[in-house]
């Protein structure tokens, strides 16, 4: 699944339930640099250990849903926290 722009209107935090876009390049990059260090965590603070190649952000700006081989991960324990 690629997210374009017909279908990202319709994707849903599904925490909060409001709407998500698409992460930029800094927070990709901040997030991956995260990871790569030992740093990132998840909902349960599982430490996550795999890039990822693009997300979702979530209104609030402290999770964002990875984007691996071109499929969205929405599941919250699995979004990785942001600093807001």
């Amino acid at each position: 699944m690629t997210i374009t722009p017909d279908i990202l209107p319709i994707l849903r935090c599904p925490a909060g339930g409001e709407g998500l876009t698409l992460a930029t390049d800094e927070i990709l990059q901040r997030v991956n640099q995260s990871i790569e260090q030992g740093l990132a965590r998840d909902q349960v603070d599982a430490r996550v250990d795999q890039p990822i190649e693009a997300g979702l952000v979530n209104r609030q700006g402290d999770r964002l849903y990875p984007i691996r081989d071109g499929i969205a991960t929405l599941i919250i324990e699995d979004a990785i926290r942001l600093d807001p």
